[in-house]
């Protein structure tokens, strides 16, 4: 242990997500095994691989057979297939033990290891959820993500780009009483109804973290899905379009008044075929408006069913030297 470091003696789980990352497992686990030794006197490590291709996992068993560390517990939970990252942390974080929990939701490393520990102390500050992100690596298409949820989510927490975040145990069992399933955990986290708080880092390698993560491809998918779950979008957009074909709707109606009242001709049957056209589409999004509003009803019920598949969890216990 470092000198001069008082070690904390709250138990901490790290769960981190692990698919095809072999390139970047021995410089993060040197990282995350320093910080965790120095800073808590117990704590458990638990990666969930999600069907990993490449030498991940043979990474892993490689660092620890070459490693010797006390006061430590080491978990590989092995997804049964690929089921993406937030099904795949979600498993993870379940078999977690610890007091406060870690999730590292990639294991490339832009920002000073002792942000580890700066997210846990600002639990002590009453603070139940904490992440860490990196300011100047976020996509324009992700600004926008963000923009968006956090202009029409249901709650009052936002959201932005996260790196790794700090839960405590009291966050986790509020979350379970909101669903097992959990679509989307930053959403879920910051609108939980605790106190959260969020740290940001520049990143002096912002290009390669977009590089080491432009295969996730689910990001995509689970944007929309969190505009669903998540926000009423939907329902103002049809509620927007509704409004502007009343209006169309209420200004052919005063031309074919006008019409009638001064004389004036012109195409026959244009504004009659307007004016039906407008209606009908009034009534159409009225309609669509109040279905989404029963579908985001039916959603939330659907979304408490339990979705991962864990095909089975290995304890790795490293060798005495």
């Amino acid at each position: 242990m470092a000198a001069n470091i008082q070690a904390e003696s709250k138990f901490v789980s790290a769960v981190m997500y692990v698919h095809n990352d072999a390139a970047y497992i021995d410089s993060f686990l040197e990282m995350i095994t320093k910080i965790l030794r120095e800073r808590f006197t117990k704590y458990e490590l638990i990666f969930v691989n999600d069907a990993s291709t490449d030498d991940s996992i043979a990474a892993i068993h490689d660092f620890f057979e070459e490693h010797h560390m006390d006061s430590q517990m080491v978990s590989i939970v092995q997804m049964s297939h690929y089921q993406g990252q937030e099904t795949a942390m979600n498993a993870g974080r379940d078999i977690a033990i610890g007091d406060f929990v870690y999730e590292f939701d990639d294991m490339f490393i832009d920002y000073d290891p002792e942000l580890i520990f700066e997210v846990y102390q600002e639990t002590a500050a009453g603070n139940d959820v904490v992440s860490a992100g990196c300011s100047n690596a976020t996509s324009f298409s992700s600004r926008l993500f963000y923009s968006l949820y956090n202009r029409t989510n249901h709650g009052n927490g936002s959201i932005n780009t996260e790196t790794f975040r700090i839960l405590s145990r009291r966050a986790i069992n509020r979350i379970k009483t909101i669903g097992q399933y959990i679509p989307y955990r930053k959403a879920v986290y910051m609108n939980c109804g605790l106190n959260t708080q969020s740290l940001h880092y520049v990143s002096d390698r912002a290009a390669e973290r977009k590089k080491a993560l432009a295969d996730r491809h689910e990001r995509h998918m689970l944007a929309m899905d969190s505009l669903i779950y998540f926000t009423n979008i939907m329902e103002k957009l049809s509620m927007y379009l509704s409004g502007l074909f009343g209006l169309i709707a209420v200004a052919v109606g005063a031309d074919i008044l006008y019409e009638t009242v001064s004389g004036a001709h012109t195409v026959e049957g244009w504004r009659s075929t307007m004016g039906f056209l407008a209606v009908g589409f009034v009534g159409v999004f009225v309609l669509q408006t109040i279905i989404l509003r029963y579908l985001s009803v039916l959603i939330n019920l659907s979304y408490r069913r339990q979705r991962y598949l864990i095909a089975g969890v290995e304890k790795i216990t490293p060798r005495k030297q």
